[in-house]
């Protein structure tokens, strides 16, 4: 598991408005904590495109293997473990990676 890795996870259970179901999610976190420590920092797709302050709407494509335009729900950041994690599906770019960056800081800054 490395940032910047899309993979699809299984989010349940939840409590609340957390994001469910299986579905993908991206590595944020570094590759320091990701290899040593069995948990990653992901921020969860959604297939609903509202197109949020701070979400990084992604078209699918063969890097990133995503089924459907989807939108990348930075306020929905969460840790999980690596045993929810169930296949790599592709990844995002550098650069794609620096606007999910970004829109977490916007979405700290609130």
């Amino acid at each position: 598991m490395k940032q910047g890795e899309i993979w699809m996870a299984d989010l349940n259970p939840v409590v609340g408005s957390e994001q469910q179901g299986i579905r993908p999610v991206v590595i944020i976190s570094g590759n320091a904590m990701n290899k040593n420590l069995g948990i990653s920092i992901v921020c969860p797709f959604t297939s609903k495109v509202k197109n949020y302050a701070g979400c990084l709407v992604l078209p699918m494509d063969s890097v990133n293997g995503l089924e459907s335009d989807s939108e990348v729900i930075t306020f929905q950041i969460r840790t999980i473990s690596h045993a929810r994690l169930i296949r790599k599906t592709g990844s995002i770019t550098p650069a794609q990676l620096e606007q999910i960056k970004k829109g977490l800081t916007e979405i700290l800054t609130y």
